[in-house]
């Protein structure tokens, strides 16, 4: 039975996007390619809240694509996958095509 996390208040489950190492055809990439730190969002909590109680949701949807900060987030492995928490003041911004 594969476990689901929930994150909590305004927390973001994020699994990180790894550039390829090597092209389809066999091709080895250099590591110094330009990079993003990108996660594809698995899960939102509900939001924080204000002074006065009012819930602040969180600012990004499942399925979005987000630029993560080089350092920060928990670390999560859930069955062989590993995914990282971050609050969500923490994400830099959504990627689009």
């Amino acid at each position: 039975m594969a476990k689901r996390l929930i994150p909590s208040l305004n927390r973001v489950l994020v699994e990180k996007i790894v550039p390829p190492s090597k092209t389809t055809a066999g091709i080895l990439l250099p590591e110094k390619t330009a990079k993003l730190n990108s996660g594809k969002v698995v899960a939102v909590g509900p939001g924080g809240r204000d002074r006065e109680g009012k819930l602040i949701p969180v600012s990004v949807k499942e399925g979005e694509t987000v630029l993560l900060p080089d350092y920060g987030g928990t670390q999560v492995k859930l069955g062989e996958k590993e995914f990282h928490l971050y609050r969500d003041e923490d994400i830099l911004g959504t990627l689009h095509d």
